[in-house]
């Protein structure tokens, strides 16, 4: 009776064995999990991930910083820029879906999404009253159009009767959401279609950008959330027939779930009207949330003779180096040229030419970083910076001896951070799955203490000791 259960012992081990390491190579309890992912990560109502794609918990700031210039009589003269950064001006961002409207037996939403900016004085250094000095670029626009025509004469003495130079001093709010310039008011007596007001984020407050159609994950989750259409037309055609309005606010990161670190992620952005991919970069915690960091690589940005995709950013054949991309075909033909913080990642003569620039990885890079098992964005931070095109023109006194150069205006750092309320229930939700995960492990390591537990006895059996040998009872 005793060898039975000696070797009882031995062969449970054995199958125990068997099975924990069939579990791990079928990936049975992995399977287990993602599909439960899979269907929790769905848009439709009463889903977790519903409610938060709908109205975003963890609060969005976006927070602007502005070159004040401190030399323009130098400049005019021929000398390099000196600048200085002044903020943050720091605005809370809300961002909620309206006219959800599910369309195709739920496999799509259609919905708009507004924003609407608040100004956190406590976030912020300085105020919405603090002046700026800096390009004009209303009047850099109209004498680029007039250049080469016959008004030219007309609209530079026109300009010096308004005293409109190539640069001038607003309030920070001005420049953010809209002024109305002496300029432009009068040209709109001569054109009615013209709008006399400017900003660079005119229009933009309590506004949307037109209405996206997303895919609901449905049918399949790695669709979870991924933009289908946006204004009509498909994600397919927005890099090739439109450049939309690039200073408006990103719609976000859409990732599926179950993240792979050799993965290219695609985030669609409407500040560049396309998806554009980010590539692992390493492993961090956010709050006790363990994620992967995502961010662009110097390709998204490059010219096109080293990513042909950007071909669409070469305007009248013209395209600039690697780091800039001319986005004037949205802002009415004003020279805007959008770039990383500081010229990051651009070529250094771009930094040189403006003393004050200061490029550095830590605070002026885009970066995504994102929950592997849920493709829950825990941090994120998108950085861009408006500039404009500088040059002297002849027949404008206004630009002086000016050097031609791409004159840094201001940049954005639009960030979120997931709030603590959600990052306790990640990471319960992170602790099981790791539980799960590791229970054909755990079978595994059962089924070796049973097996040492038989080998000790079966030694203890051979050597035959003199206390087996004695009964358990003695009459």
């Amino acid at each position: 009776m005793k060898h039975c259960v000696v070797y009882s012992i031995g062969v449970l081990s054995v199958l125990i064995l068997i099975a924990g390491i069939a579990m791990v190579l079928a990936q049975v309890f992995q399977s287990l999990l993602y599909n439960r992912i899979k269907k929790e990560v769905v848009l439709e109502n009463g889903t977790d991930a519903f409610a938060v794609w709908k109205d975003p918990p963890p609060p969005v700031y976006m927070q602007f910083y502005f070159f004040n210039l401190t030399n323009p009589e130098e400049v005019l003269s021929g000398d390099r820029p000196a600048v200085i950064e002044l903020g943050p001006y720091t605005y809370r961002e809300y961002r909620p879906m309206e006219g959800v409207n599910f369309m195709d037996n739920g496999t799509k939403v259609a919905a708009v999404n507004p924003k609407t900016y608040i100004f956190e004085p406590n976030m912020s250094r300085g105020s919405e009253d603090d002046v700026i000095r800096t390009a004009n670029i209303p009047a850099m626009t109209v004498m680029l159009k007039f250049q080469s025509s016959f008004f030219r004469r007309i609209i530079s003495d026109l300009m010096k009767s308004k005293n409109e130079g190539l640069f001038g001093t607003w309030k920070v709010q001005e420049l953010l959401w809209g002024y109305k310039d002496p300029l432009l008011v009068e040209l709109e007596k001569f054109d009615p279609t013209l709008d006399p007001d400017f900003g660079l984020f005119y229009k933009m407050n309590g506004t949307d950008d037109g209405e996206y159609v997303f895919y609901t994950g449905k049918q399949n989750y790695l669709d979870f959330a991924r933009v289908d259409l946006w204004r009509g037309q498909s994600s397919l055609d927005w890099w090739t027939t439109e450049q939309c309005n690039m200073i408006n606010g990103t719609n976000g990161a859409t990732f599926h779930p179950i993240i792979n670190k050799t993965e290219r992620l695609y985030m669609f952005s409407s500040d560049l009207c396309r998806s554009i991919y980010t590539m692992f970069e390493s492993e961090l915690s956010v709050r006790g949330v363990p994620a992967y960091r995502f961010v662009p690589p110097r390709e998204v940005f490059a010219n096109m003779t080293i990513n042909p995709d950007n071909a669409g950013f070469c305007v009248g054949g013209n395209c600039l180096s690697s780091g800039l991309l001319n986005v004037s075909v949205c802002k009415q033909g004003a020279p805007i040229i959008m770039s990383s913080p500081h010229f990051y990642q651009a070529d250094e003569k771009f930094a040189d030419d403006v003393f004050g620039m200061r490029p550095t990885k830590e605070e002026h890079e885009t970066a995504i970083d994102i929950n592997p098992l849920t493709g829950i964005v825990v941090q994120a931070a998108k950085r861009l910076q408006v500039n404009v095109f500088i040059e002297k023109l002849s027949g404008f006194s206004q630009t002086g001896n000016v050097r031609t150069l791409v004159y840094p205006v201001m940049y954005i750092n639009e960030s979120v951070l997931i709030d603590g309320d959600s990052a306790k229930k990640l990471k319960v939700l992170v602790t099981e799955a790791n539980v799960v995960i590791n229970v054909p492990f755990i079978i595994i390591g059962f089924g070796i203490l049973l097996g040492i537990v038989f080998i000790v006895l079966m030694c203890r059996q051979e050597r035959g000791t003199p206390d087996e040998c004695q009964p358990l009872l003695s009459s």
